[in-house]
């Protein structure tokens, strides 16, 4: 999507904001004994109090109203009656509708007590996140953007996952730009469009290249090799001032 109006502007402004506060209201709630079932109640909850429905139910029928993926999941966790532990890695993804606009995000969550190790995985999650955010201006290329990110994988000794990729959204939840590499792409040769509206959200791991299904399950992804990940995602704007971000929350 290419935001070309003030109130355009304004709704997605709107929509990322519930987005930011549903995670962060979730993650407020986590805490070890709860299940994920019940974690993805209180997200359910606040974004149908502001107005707001679910994009995976609406455009995929997922099986839940957020996806929360826990420890050796990477991403489209199911809600259900898995119980949160003492040390696991949760991983919070909130993307949702309101009239007609759609934002997306997410963060991972360690739950005290955790290792160092996991602390570092969870804080670089972040920072590669940023890194690339602080590629993005129009004009320039969106290979910039994955080539930085992996710049500072490899500088701190991490893998990221090279088959779930960044992508644009708006008036849908899976827009175009499609499929926007996070890792070093040399067939990347688009442009960033001023007022272009997408996510960046980079799968940091510790070991992890790919994310597969296992034979027997449905919509969850695993790494491959199986390995602790992380992933941070935000929704922006392309402006000449440079990205605007839709979906700060407090801790952003």
């Amino acid at each position: 999507m290419i935001v070309e109006t003030e109130d355009e502007l304004e709704a997605l402004k709107d929509i990322g904001r519930i987005c930011a506060k549903a995670v962060q209201t979730m993650a407020d709630a986590l805490e070890p004994g709860i299940t994920t079932r019940e974690l993805d109640g209180i997200g359910r909850k606040f974004l149908t109090d502001h107005g707001a429905q679910s994009a995976p139910e609406v455009t995929y029928q997922f099986p839940g109203a957020t996806c929360i993926s826990v420890n050796e999941e990477v991403a489209h966790g199911i809600p259900g009656d898995r119980v949160i532990g003492a040390g696991d890695l949760v991983n919070i993804d909130v993307s949702a509708e309101k009239n007609g606009f759609f934002s997306d995000t997410g963060s991972s969550f360690a739950v005290p007590p955790v290792s160092s190790k996991v602390k570092r995985l969870c804080r670089d999650g972040k920072r590669a996140m940023w890194t690339g955010i602080n590629q993005v201006k129009p004009g320039a290329s969106f290979g910039e953007i994955g080539n930085a990110i992996g710049a500072f994988a490899k500088k701190n000794r991490y893998s990221l996952i090279k088959n779930l990729a960044s992508h644009g959204v708006g008036r849908s939840l899976h827009d175009e730009p499609s499929e926007l590499s996070t890792w070093p792409d040399k067939s990347e040769r688009r442009r960033i469009a001023e007022g272009q509206v997408f996510t960046i959200e980079p799968f940091l791991s510790l070991g992890g290249e790919w994310a597969d299904e296992a034979e027997d399950q449905e919509w969850i992804l695993y790494s491959v090799p199986r390995a602790l990940t992380v992933q941070y995602e935000h929704t922006l704007v392309a402006t000449r001032s440079g990205p605007l971000i839709l979906t700060l929350g407090d801790g952003d």
